[in-house]
């Protein structure tokens, strides 16, 4: 099954329409739950390929039920061990996976609750207000996509509504800390791009080029309000942004050329773009989005790139954070941490330990 009739997410809608839903509804008819394809897997983006077929790809379906049905997940679980095929349209329904060996269905069977902690290592359904501040700071745009990117394609559930649409976006005040957060990174590392090849550094002014480059896309990310993907997909969601086509000639300079000031030339262009951007959405922008760095022949970004934001914040913990930090991936590059959902969920204790006394 090649080419776009094997894309994982068509192959799951068949799956379901064909074998699990007949399954639980002919077995368990007053179940509420959804059916979806949610989770890890390129095909959750709808960017699977041949090679990305290779593994842990196939007939993989997230199963899920409120909390006030918590006691099906276990006849749900073992009814799919039970009636599902050992192949579907050539595929083999039962298979071993990266993250266990065992040859089993992989139909995943949860509820609502317990399926997105296992995303995001915190809860979004705890109480009517859902998330704290500090609590979306330590979530990443993958562990998000993970929860909301994929199809449903069924759901007479409650709370799984509720999920994604608590998971949109950022909160106004937890948007406006982060794009601040964004902007500082620029401030503080932009001038250096000039100094360090001019203090025969070369190589070090090319590194902080491409790292403001990359900075630059998270930016394009924030402003648009999209989630944003881990580095395997990155420029792939990036491209579909509405000011990619604007900041494709900027950035690819801002990596490639070879003399510092063409670079930060370009940096500055992609920096006004995504300023003009900032501004058309409403949010607080300074003028001039790049000025010079106080006498040197080198530019960087405004203070008042972050300030006007952060002035605008409400939220006394988001307002008393003495560290501009931004959300976890904006300080923390482990994949050991930011893949794993409850060391992200520990670092809530360090915001916490940034408060201001």
């Amino acid at each position: 099954m090649d080419g776009h009739e094997g894309a994982g997410t068509e192959l799951g809608a068949a799956f379901h329409r064909d074998v699990v839903g007949p399954l639980i509804g002919r077995e368990l008819p007053r179940l509420r739950y959804a059916a979806a394809r949610l989770g890890s897997g390129s095909d959750v983006l709808g960017l699977d390929d041949a090679m990305s077929r290779d593994h842990d790809w196939g007939l993989r379906l997230t199963v899920l039920v409120d909390e006030a049905d918590r006691a099906a997940v276990r006849p749900v679980t073992e009814l799919l061990a039970r009636g599902l095929p050992d192949q579907f349209r050539g595929r083999p329904a039962r298979f071993a996976t990266t993250w266990d060996t065992a040859v089993t269905h992989r139909a995943e069977v949860a509820t609502v609750t317990d399926f997105a902690v296992s995303r995001l290592g915190v809860n979004p359904l705890a109480g009517p207000a859902g998330l704290s501040s500090l609590d979306w700071l330590v979530l990443t745009g993958q562990s998000v996509l993970e929860v909301i990117a994929g199809p449903v394609y069924a759901d007479s559930t409650t709370e799984l509504g509720i999920l994604r649409r608590r998971l949109a976006w950022y909160p106004a005040d937890v948007e406006r800390y982060v794009l601040a957060c964004g902007w500082q990174r620029l401030c503080q590392r932009m001038p250096f791009v000039g100094r360090t090849a001019d203090t025969g550094q070369p190589l070090q002014s090319r590194l902080l080029s491409a790292g403001l480059a990359s900075d630059l896309i998270s930016l394009a990310f924030l402003l648009h309000r999209r989630w944003e993907p881990y580095e395997k997909w990155r420029e792939a969601l990036f491209a579909r942004l509405p000011c990619a086509a604007d900041l494709a000639g900027p950035l690819a300079t801002a990596v490639g050329a070879a003399g510092w000031a063409e670079r930060e030339a370009a940096l500055a262009a992609a920096i006004e773009v995504l300023a003009g951007v900032q501004r058309r959405a409403g949010l607080p922008t300074p003028a001039a989005a790049v000025q010079g760095f106080f006498d040197r022949p080198y530019r960087t970004v405004p203070d008042a790139l972050s300030e006007l934001l952060l002035a605008g914040i409400s939220d006394p913990a988001l307002a008393g954070l003495s560290v501009l930090g931004g959300s976890v991936g904006q300080w923390a590059d482990s994949v050991d941490v930011l893949a794993d959902p409850s060391r992200r969920a520990d670092l809530a204790a360090v915001y916490r330990d940034w408060l201001s006394p």
